[in-house]
């Protein structure tokens, strides 16, 4: 008890959380709870208008799209002395961008996602590179209406510690800072023009599988 004290006034005054954050983020203890506790709550639709909250008020709200997700989850890895990572998947221009959190474990990579679809989830840490967890999923990225592979570049990973400074894990107001830079980061391409030009359309079967949402 001594030592949990001890931790939580710890990681209370050096975050500004709460005792009821605390307690959450302490029960976080690995990737795949942190992966679990993600599925419990909706996706944001964001009905009122798009957002970018905090991990505070996604703990209070009980929703979260991905970029949220990621943070929250890179808030929660942080907890448990991994370093808050996210990192920015690009799609073409007729698809939408995918943030995840990622973590090494054991020498190896690995990702924790807050999606609505059907496979673009978490993985395990089982990759060498996080290049070759990106290219994990690159056949499941596509966009059903215009039914080609849309993902085309990913970011170097992003520190969020970077952001303490300006509140990140705790502002009651939209972190719009985080995408921004997230966007402006190096990016490295996994595909060429050529390569694009050959791109074989997904089997009726996958686009099916792609309509598939965890949350209406």
């Amino acid at each position: 008890m001594v030592n949990y004290i001890y931790h939580s006034v710890t990681i209370k005054i050096m975050f500004g959380l709460t005792e009821e954050e605390i307690r959450i983020l302490d029960m976080l203890d690995s990737p795949k709870k942190i992966q679990d506790f993600l599925e419990s709550f909706p996706i944001n639709a964001e009905e009122n208008g798009d957002t970018c909250m905090s991990p505070r008020r996604v703990l209070r709200e009980r929703k979260a799209h991905c970029i949220e997700g990621a943070m929250l989850a890179a808030l929660a890895l942080r907890i448990h002395g991994h370093r808050p990572l996210v990192l920015d998947m690009t799609a073409a221009k007729f698809d939408s961008d995918h943030v995840i959190a990622i973590f090494k474990q054991d020498g190896y990579w690995g990702a924790i996602s807050k999606t609505n679809h059907a496979v673009l989830r978490y993985r395990e840490p089982i990759y060498k590179t996080i290049r070759e967890l990106v290219m994990s999923y690159f056949h499941e990225y596509f966009d059903n209406e215009v039914g080609k592979k849309s993902l085309r570049s990913y970011s170097m990973p992003v520190d969020l510690s970077i952001f303490d400074s300006r509140g990140w894990m705790t502002s009651e107001n939209d972190v719009w800072y985080v995408p921004i830079h997230l966007q402006k980061v190096r990016h490295f391409s996994v595909v060429n023009r050529k390569q694009i030009a050959n791109f074989r359309k997904p089997d009726l079967i996958e686009f099916e599988a792609g309509k598939i949402l965890q949350w209406e």
